[in-house]
């Protein structure tokens, strides 16, 4: 039976073309900083975004956190939405690694309100209160929203303003850049560092990377090594990064079109509802009423009987995910699947 992996584009697997360039890759000492492969993914990493400066790191949370740690000082505090990647997924890194305190703004369809971020900017300076350090976006949004980019410039205006560094979360950043029809620079611009996955929906196996200027990819570099990511020989996984950037990312309107498709398709299900003005990227969330005896953990449980793999429902939604291996085919029978198991009669 073939298995249907809609849980995330993280569970992509390398392509054959990647397997062998990283058989093949020239390799040195990344910390030495002499791996040949590594320093061509990076320096292809900042001409995408406009930058100065890259750093590989070993995942995403990680790129996030090294950020975090670079732009702050401990006690800090650190402006973000309420339900974004940094708040809901990373295991409250920051407060443990930074000390920073994270003040939460509600989001709405991914954008924290401009005038809700300002009211929040510590701008006097009184014995009583944390400093702002630093202002967290998120493109595209953990609810599969895109950030608009003159949303994502007056965000900047307001930060420049009071001399606030931005940094963007761009995990699914090239989703974001084909959501908008725009290049992948036009979105760094509106952020001082950005992150960006290279193994989520881009097939590489490991990896993420962290741009910016020179002076703070410098600093981020001694972060790196300080919390345990220095990594030697490393351009075997850098060589798949490069394959990722230079091929894998310009394919990704078709998993925006499998997503859509399946938005549609879900929402023809009774019992089923799907925003699908929130589908802008690869996810599609959808709210399902399940009728008991059937409950959220047998519901998952009778998709994986039948080769369908997603997460249980977070927050009463579920999410599925389309990615390189996940065809239309696929899609369709993951759509069947869940009506079936919908309104058939099981009891």
């Amino acid at each position: 039976m073939r298995i249907i992996d809609l849980r995330s584009d993280t569970v992509t697997r390398p392509t054959d073309e990647m397997r062998q360039a990283m058989a093949q890759a020239e390799v040195g000492d990344d910390v030495y900083g002499d791996d040949p492969t590594v320093i061509q993914l990076e320096a292809l990493s900042a001409k995408l975004l406009g930058k100065e400066a890259a750093l590989f790191v070993p995942s995403g949370t990680f790129g996030n956190q090294v950020a975090i740690l670079t732009h702050c000082r401990p006690g800090s505090e650190v402006i973000l939405g309420d339900d974004c990647h940094i708040i809901q997924h990373e295991a409250g890194a920051a407060a443990l690694i930074s000390g920073v305190q994270l003040r939460t703004v509600e989001s709405v369809q991914g954008q924290i309100p401009i005038n809700a971020i300002e009211t929040r900017i510590r701008k006097e300076n009184d014995i009583h209160y944390p400093s702002t350090g630093l202002i967290c976006l998120e493109n595209v949004y953990g609810n599969g929203c895109v950030l608009p980019l003159d949303y994502m410039k007056s965000v900047a205006e307001l930060a420049q303003k009071y001399n606030i560094p931005i940094h963007l979360d761009g995990a699914r950043l090239f989703n974001a850049a084909e959501a908008l029809q725009v290049e992948p620079h036009d979105i760094a611009a509106h952020a001082d560092s950005i992150m960006f996955c290279l193994s989520k929906g881009l097939c590489a196996p490991v990896g993420s990377m962290l741009v910016g200027s020179a002076d703070f990819i410098a600093k981020a570099r001694k972060n790196r090594k300080i919390l345990g990511g220095g990594m030697r020989q490393v351009g075997i996984l850098a060589a798949a990064g490069i394959i990722a950037l230079e091929k894998m990312r310009h394919r990704l309107g078709q998993d925006h079109k499998h997503a859509r498709l399946m938005g549609k398709w879900l929402n023809q299900i009774e019992g089923v509802t799907v925003n699908k003005k929130e589908i802008q990227a690869n996810m599609v969330f959808c709210q399902m009423e399940l009728q008991p005896p059937l409950n959220p953990k047998m519901f998952v449980k009778r998709l994986a009987d039948a080769g369908i793999l997603a997460n249980p429902p977070e927050d009463g939604l579920m999410r599925f995910v389309t990615h390189n291996d996940v065809r239309e085919v696929d899609v369709r029978k993951a759509v069947d699947v869940v009506k079936d198991i919908l309104t058939r009669d099981f009891w």
